[in-house]
């Protein structure tokens, strides 16, 4: 982030807090805006509102938009996006750009939810989440917000009064490019829990311009190619105005202020702009709609340099761009390379950096004192890959702020939480000392200096156990020295939680045992990984959501799958049991029918699908699975008939 020298700009596009002179028509006042770096807190939001004169309120009430309900209004949205916002009329306007209109149509809906939704939160100034995840594996948004806003029927008839398959409308949406696997879609369903049950939370991410990969297979073999997901996106809105510096390399220079008071400073290096973009997040059943907000790299010079462009310096012209916008254009880029691990530790702190300073704006509105920072503020670090926000926030109550460091330190470690994705020690995630050095100096800095004041704690509580230092140290002692980012995130979190019950045994006992000897037990808990009902099961397969809900008496289940268990009393119920696997083999021949017309192959819908559905990559151990098939094939064509007639026939 930027240093003191350098300030960042304050947003110019922040919400109103200071209110000067009349504007306004003669003998109509109405208080001119003038836009702060906080933005508004509850008590000045109520002020602007009485300020603001009764008949100029009664027309903004008068005219605020509601939304559709009904088909007719639906239909009339559709129709204006695509006459208006599109450009198009009834007579070339295909399936895309259906899609495009309806989604509109549906963002319009989510996005008056989204400002009442944050007006709300802003009054009640409660304690917010964040949720700081490098993946979100979102999935399709048309199809989610359809359901999550009790309009989908609504869409449907709508849709095919004017000439149109909702099926077929949203299959033309592409998959937003943030995220790979499961960490992308734990992060997703936390998004969509948490605005479920009306909780106040935010993402943070990055928004990839070409996500990860496309995958694409030539003569079988794969071929990597760009992800273009953002050519048409409906569901993002440009946030130009809110805009923060990110600083990289430079150095570290310290000094006395006039009372004597010893003083750091990071100077210099490179600016990096991080502009934002918002996604809604929308509710299921509730009013609530959260927000995911990414954050894209612009050069801070701007997108073009005249001066050398018309000195025939072309490509040097958008050289600093270019270089700029490496840093959010993919999804884990090949750290093969050492240019390619100093891109990766730049996209972490980049986000992280970005993001933090949004919090602490949204924190400093409501005016409170710093100790009073984890009381309004829980930040979840989803795997190590943000850890950095640590040390940032260190850095901002220290080097920004003034505050001792002492106390800073007390606020960070009961500011975050951190989930833990591996038992594996070789996956831990490490950057070398002399990368941080050169990248982020001043946060190398404040890492050692974290270090010293927990290795000293250790050293105390468990006197002469040397090796134990040594293990728990968050500078791994090697050639090169390396930060071990997990260490730093346990040190620097108030709790500690695996994603499955195994999994947080595992790491207590394995990688993270002589944690649970300095921190104690408790420190370390379990939030076992589930999924979102709404997108599995009602999204993904309606007819069985619409038999469950026959049996259960409603759709309560979806918000609470404990219900489910009611489902033992039809156990033995030869009509319930004949629906579902009348419903599961009607989803096999659909299946079946996709495969047949993706890849000219005939499957049989009455054999056990045993599939992996995921992108061809090394780490996901393919190769395995095909010996598996091997081995089963092998193991079959050894068999008696008599055998081979019992097995059930495997896709």
């Amino acid at each position: 982030m930027a240093t003191s020298t350098r300030e960042r700009r304050p947003s110019t596009g922040a919400p109103i807090s200071e209110l000067q002179g009349p504007v306004g028509p003669a003998g109509v006042t109405r208080p001119k805006h003038k836009r702060t770096f906080t933005g508004f807190g509850a008590g000045e939001i109520k002020s602007v509102e009485a300020s603001i004169p009764e008949p100029q309120r009664e027309a903004w009430k008068k005219y605020t938009a509601k939304g559709f309900e009904t088909k007719e209004d639906f239909e009339k949205e559709v129709v204006r996006h695509v006459e208006t916002t599109l450009a198009r009329s009834m007579f070339n306007c295909d399936e895309t750009a259906a899609y495009a209109a309806a989604s509109l149509a549906f963002r319009d809906k989510l996005i008056t939810a989204w400002n009442r939704t944050q007006q709300r939160q802003t009054f009640a100034d409660g304690k917010r989440v964040y949720y700081l995840s490098l993946e979100f594996l979102m999935g399709r948004a048309l199809d989610n917000a359809m359901l999550n806003v009790g309009l989908k029927n609504v869409a449907k008839e709508g849709l095919s009064d004017l000439g149109f398959r909702i099926e077929d409308i949203i299959n033309q949406e592409h998959d937003a490019a943030l995220g790979n696997g499961g960490l992308g879609r734990l992060a997703a369903c936390f998004l969509d829990s948490l605005a479920s049950l009306s909780y106040p939370a935010w993402g943070y991410g990055l928004r990839y311009r070409y996500g990860i990969f496309k995958q694409e297979i030539v003569d079988g073999y794969q071929v990597e190619v760009p992800d273009y997901w953002l050519d048409f996106n409906p569901w993002e809105f440009p946030r130009h105005d809110i805009v923060v510096d990110i600083q990289f390399f430079g150095h570290v220079r310290k000094y006395q202020d006039e009372q004597g008071v010893s003083k750091t400073v990071w100077e210099g290096g490179e600016i990096v702009k991080a502009v934002a973009y918002d996604v809604p997040i929308p509710g299921y059943d509730t009013p609530a709609t959260n927000n995911l907000r990414l954050w894209s790299s612009k050069a801070a010079s701007g997108e073009f340099d005249f001066q050398k462009f018309n000195s025939g310096d072309y490509e040097s012209s958008v050289a600093d761009q270019q270089r700029a916008e490496t840093i959010s254009a993919v999804l884990y880029p090949n750290d093969n390379l050492d240019r390619g691990k100093e891109l990766r530790l730049k996209q972490q702190y980049f986000w992280v950096a970005a993001s933090l300073y949004d919090i602490v704006r949204r924190f400093k509105k409501s005016k409170r004192a710093w100790k009073e920072f984890p009381e309004q503020v829980a930040i979840q670090l989803n795997d190590t890959h943000p850890t950095l926000a640590i040390v940032e926030l260190q850095r901002v109550l220290v080097d920004l702020e003034g505050l001792e460091w002492d106390e800073a330190w007390g606020i960070v470690t009961k500011t975050f939480g951190y989930t833990n994705h591996t038992v594996l020690p070789e996956a831990l995630e490490k950057w070398s000392v002399p990368l941080f050095q050169n990248l982020l100096p001043r946060h190398l800095q404040i890492i050692y200096e974290i270090n010293l004041f927990f290795l000293q704690t250790v050293e105390r509580k468990f006197p002469g156990e040397r090796d134990l230092l040594g293990r728990v140290s968050i500078i791994e002692e090697s050639q090169p020295k390396m930060v071990r980012m997990a260490f730093l995130a346990i040190v620097g979190s108030h709790k500690v939680n695996g994603v499955a019950e195994l999994h947080s045994d595992l790491i207590k006992t394995t990688i993270f045992k002589d944690f649970v000897k300095i921190f104690g037990p408790d420190k370390f808990t379990n939030v076992t990984n589930g999924i979102t009902p709404r997108r599995w099961l009602h999204q993904a397969n309606p007819r069985l959501s619409e038999l469950i809900a026959s049996k259960l008496g409603g759709y309560d289940f979806l918000k609470d799958l404990t219900l489910l268990s009611k489902l033992e009393a039809f156990a033995d119920d030869k009509t319930f049991k004949k629906e579902w696997q009348e419903i599961k083999y009607a989803n096999k021949v659909r299946l079946a029918k996709h495969i047949k017309t993706t890849t000219d192959v005939t499957v049989n819908p009455s054999a056990l699908f045993d599939i992996q559905v995921k992108r061809i990559h090394e780490y996901k151990r393919q190769q395995m699975n095909i010996f598996g098939v091997i081995h089963r094939y092998l193991t079959i064509k050894a068999m008696s008939p008599e055998k081979r007639k019992k097995l059930a026939p495997r896709v």
